[in-house]
């Protein structure tokens, strides 16, 4: 199915799980910034929500609404049938997420997830990856916080250094916001499911090619104090560094050896010590069930921080590359990395997926690979900041 013949489809784009705290901010975000002529709608289980919600957008945003569940597959085919695009923020992933992506492979619809659950993409691409290349579906997951200022940095900083030579990237991550319920259930989840995980990384080993005559790795670093950033760097065990390692194995450009670590910046070792305690004390509390829900219901999904709060979040990850004798520094920055700018992510890869003209590629992929430059350049007009940076 070639991307031509889904241009009479009624909608552009559709937005699954619109009712929800990161749902409504993309919706908002998209009648605000949609370009006349676009067809888009919201989708969800609940028509009156679905309805209530369109009553605050814009009055001159012309929004279509669309019923759709998870538990209804006939819907959900029907919803992938209407699009060009579909962007879903209904999670955890690995519990609601198969079908919609199923029915987008099936039927050609380019998919777009927030998902930062690695045995969920794992799964995806032993599933529905050769359905997708076959249907020309392009099927991005982590198309939030997790995992564009990483991804899309990394492919910045590498377009920085010189060509055809060994590479090695370090990224930092510094960020003063709040989780929503959401992702606190999403993360909860994945620390619960640990052996399954590990089966699903052997899975998609299996089957899926290895670079030629190149080598990537995303190993996870040890802990130190990194001179180039003046804080502390512990190892980030998520799947930002997976989603880079994907990238630079379906891309030359990332040389004949690459590599990538990432880490969390703390200025403070106290703090730095803390944090790696409280995340050991999380990971173990979500193995014995009855705390697991006791933990989820401290912060519901649909639940997160207030405008004012959310105003004064910010994110920066600094990127330190060098290659072929040369270092380079680059920095990603904006602002409320968990809703705000997730939404505002989240958004403007539906719009570049729908208008723009991009590589030919089909099946699972990265934002680095689908969309590039074009999304770097989205991003950087809607105030998220590329920039290469000075040594410290």
């Amino acid at each position: 199915m070639s991307r031509q013949s889904r241009t009479d489809r009624p909608y552009d784009i559709v937005l699954f799980g619109a009712t929800s705290f990161a749902g409504a901010l993309t919706a908002e975000y998209l009648a605000a910034h949609a370009p006349g002529g676009l067809h888009w709608a919201i989708a969800g289980r609940n028509t009156e929500k679905l309805e209530r919600l369109r009553e605050r957008l814009p009055a001159d945003a012309e929004v279509g609404v669309l019923r759709a569940d998870v538990s209804d597959p006939a819907s959900l085919r029907d919803l992938a049938e209407h699009a060009r695009v579909v962007a879903t923020t209904v999670g955890p992933y690995v519990t609601y997420g198969e079908e919609l992506l199923a029915a987008c492979a099936d039927t050609g619809t380019d998919y777009l997830d927030l998902c930062g659950e690695p045995e969920f993409v794992d799964l995806m691409y032993v599933r529905h990856d050769a359905r997708a290349r076959e249907t020309g579906a392009r099927l991005v997951h982590a198309a939030g916080f997790d995992s564009i200022p990483h991804d899309l940095g990394v492919y910045f900083t590498v377009q920085q250094l010189p060509e055809d030579v060994p590479l090695d990237v370090e990224g930092f991550v510094t960020a003063d916001a709040a989780f929503s319920g959401g992702t606190f259930a999403s993360a909860l989840n994945q620390f619960a499911r640990q052996r399954e995980m590990v089966a699903a990384v052997r899975d998609r080993r299996r089957h899926e090619p290895r670079p030629v005559g190149r080598r990537v790795s995303a190993p996870l670093g040890a802990p130190r104090f990194a001179q180039e950033v003046g804080a502390w760097a512990l190892p980030m065990p998520t799947i930002d560094p997976q989603i880079v390692r994907r990238s630079a194995a379906a891309l030359d450009r990332y040389g004949p050896d690459f590599r990538y670590r990432q880490y969390a910046a703390v200025r403070h070792l106290p703090i730095a010590v803390g944090g790696v305690a409280a995340v050991g004390a999380l990971v173990a509390a979500a193995q014995v069930p009855p705390v697991r829900r006791w933990l989820s219901d401290r912060l519901k999904p649909g639940d997160g921080p207030s405008p004012e709060k959310r105003a004064k979040s910010w994110f920066s990850v600094r990127f330190v590359g060098e290659g072929g004798g040369k270092r380079v520094y680059t920095e990603v920055s904006g602002g409320d990395p968990g809703y705000d700018e997730t939404a505002k992510m989240l958004a403007e890869s539906a719009l570049c997926l729908a208008l723009d003209d991009l590589p030919n590629t089909a099946g699972q992929v990265t934002t680095a690979v689908a969309m590039g430059n074009a999304l770097i350049d989205r991003l950087g007009a809607a105030g998220i900041r590329f920039r290469i940076a000075a040594a410290r």
